[in-house]
């Protein structure tokens, strides 16, 4: 390969690696390792999907409840995002997408785009400025108001093949679920795989989950199937939504 289409792939791409089925990474979600044959696909700075790339992983991988007591099954997580998780039994699943959304839009000081509806249509609109403790007692609110339900009202239907960082595959109701797409790569076939990170019941850290149905692809899931399978949901490729 000559140096000139080095640098062409250099511009379209990101380095790929190979999984780490440890878990053990030490960095952020860029760090999780690539199968062979993939590469991350580049995004705009400041987007959405690369301020995901850049989440901060702890390097301890338990994942612990909102009361500080480890949770009982430690066998879904292959990592956990360096995000709070709340003093309260609030920030379940809906509300860890619900939380990185609009710290995204926080940190990027686009205050006037968070805003969450409950079940009425109730519109809550954060008005706090860049107040870190008045934004998290936004949270907090819109935590205990709005839910999946609500969430797949406001998110808007997507076809699994147009995937991207920042994606919701969500099934509404009670009980309902909710994961968010941290990450997304592709292959020379055009196949593309993608990272998934979840809280869950009762609140707890939000983490990368594993794929323990293909243990070749393990953290990553292939765009293939009516099903996703999750260690802990089992989604239909139909309940993916965007923002």
């Amino acid at each position: 390969m000559n140096w000139y289409f080095a640098m062409l792939l250099s511009a379209c791409y990101i380095s790929p690696g190979k999984i780490n089925n440890s878990g053990n990474i030490n960095g952020s979600i860029r760090d999780v390792l690539l199968p062979y044959g993939y590469r991350r696909i580049v995004f705009q700075k400041h987007s959405f999907a690369e301020w995901l790339r850049n989440m901060k992983l702890k390097a301890d991988k338990t994942v612990y409840l909102y009361n500080g007591l480890p949770k009982k099954n430690q066998t879904a997580q292959f990592a956990v995002l360096d995000m709070p998780v709340g003093k309260k039994d609030l920030q379940q699943c809906a509300d860890a997408v619900m939380r990185l959304r609009a710290s995204y839009l926080f940190e990027n000081e686009r205050l006037n785009e968070i805003v969450f509806y409950d079940n009425s249509r109730k519109a809550y609109t954060y008005t706090g400025g860049q107040n870190r403790q008045v934004f998290e007692s936004y949270l907090e609110k819109v935590f205990a108001s709005c839910g999946t339900a609500s969430l797949e009202k406001q998110l808007k239907k997507k076809l699994i093949q147009d995937i991207t960082p920042g994606d919701v595959l969500i099934k509404g109701g009670y009980p309902g679920h909710a994961v968010m797409v941290m990450d997304i790569a592709v292959n020379d076939s055009g196949e593309k795989i993608y990272l998934l990170a979840q809280s869950y019941m009762p609140a707890q850290d939000i983490h990368v989950l594993k794929n323990n149905q293909a243990a070749l692809l393990n953290p990553w899931y292939a765009v293939n199937g009516r099903q996703i399978v999750t260690p802990e949901w089992i989604f239909q490729s139909t309940q993916l939504y965007g923002w």
